[in-house]
């Protein structure tokens, strides 16, 4: 009997799912293992070495559990993992690929911009590194990015405070200061796969005419293109239509959060990776 290859997904927590949820949408056909890492998160505020550190250990995970192909739905990791990762580690398992988040929402959000001008929203991680700044200058140099950390924003996420009149209180003093800081801007993208789930809020707080653009549809294309045009690749993967779900923290959390962002009852399994 073949021996399931999933499509492996990472993400420090829950982020992640608003990825893997349109990439299920474009690309129902393929088996998917999606991994959280909710005991060791948020991982903005940590330094780039533990980013590295965790995250290789989280893909290595998956690697083992049959993964040829695992996406770091996480920008802090795509940030402060990838390059290495793709770069160094990856000799030691031939056939294997890991990709990120950032560069596909570099090829395109440009073109959403009239003013060409953007906002990038991340943890302090994501916007400390210069990632996105590197990445459009290459790839879209017409267009003028600013940047602007929200730390406070996962946390809220993860302890599901964000409905809160307390936590709707402290985003919509982002951003105010966002708004009123970068007129110019009429793009702001979404660059933490945490925050498509404060979307529909952030809409409703920012002028008419400003696009709040997410990454899960971005990266399911990307993704597409990518299997499109590495076959080799697109047959290692088994077509089952199966998804797994993994945590490092309390399975039950995160069956309830899951559940929410999906819109689907999911069964999860806690894994320890230490």
């Amino acid at each position: 009997m073949h021996k399931s290859s999933p499509i492996g997904f990472f993400d420090s927590g829950y982020g992640g799912l608003t990825v893997l949820k349109e990439v299920q949408k474009v690309l129902p056909q393929y088996d998917y293992l999606y991994l959280g890492d909710n005991k060791r998160a948020p991982y903005g505020t940590r330094t780039a070495e533990t980013v590295y550190e965790y995250t290789w250990e989280c893909v290595k995970t998956l690697f083992d559990k049959g993964c040829e192909l695992v996406v770091l739905a996480c920008n802090t990791a795509s940030a402060k993992a990838l390059r290495r990762i793709q770069q160094y580690d990856l000799v030691d398992y031939p056939g294997k690929r890991v990709l990120g988040v950032i560069r596909p929402s570099a090829e395109i959000v440009g073109d959403y911009s009239k003013t060409n001008q953007i906002v990038v929203l991340g943890t302090e991680g994501t916007i400390a590194s210069n990632t996105y700044i590197d990445e459009f200058e290459f790839l879209s140099p017409q267009t003028k990015v600013d940047q602007y950390p929200c730390p406070l924003w996962v946390p809220l996420i993860e302890s599901r405070n964000h409905n809160t009149q307390e936590g709707k209180s402290l985003i919509k003093k982002d951003l105010d200061f966002i708004v009123n800081t970068f007129k110019k801007a009429d793009v702001i993208l979404l660059g933490c796969t945490h925050y498509p789930i404060l979307q529909k809020f952030i809409e409703d707080n920012v002028p008419e005419g400003v696009q709040v653009i997410s990454q899960g549809e971005i990266v399911a294309v990307s993704l597409k293109s990518y299997l499109e045009r590495h076959t080799w690749m697109q047959g290692k993967l088994t077509e089952g239509g199966s998804t797994m779900y993994l945590t490092t923290g309390n399975p039950k959390e995160f069956e309830d959060f899951a559940s929410t962002i999906l819109g689907i009852d999911v069964n999860v399994e806690q894994i320890n990776i230490k």
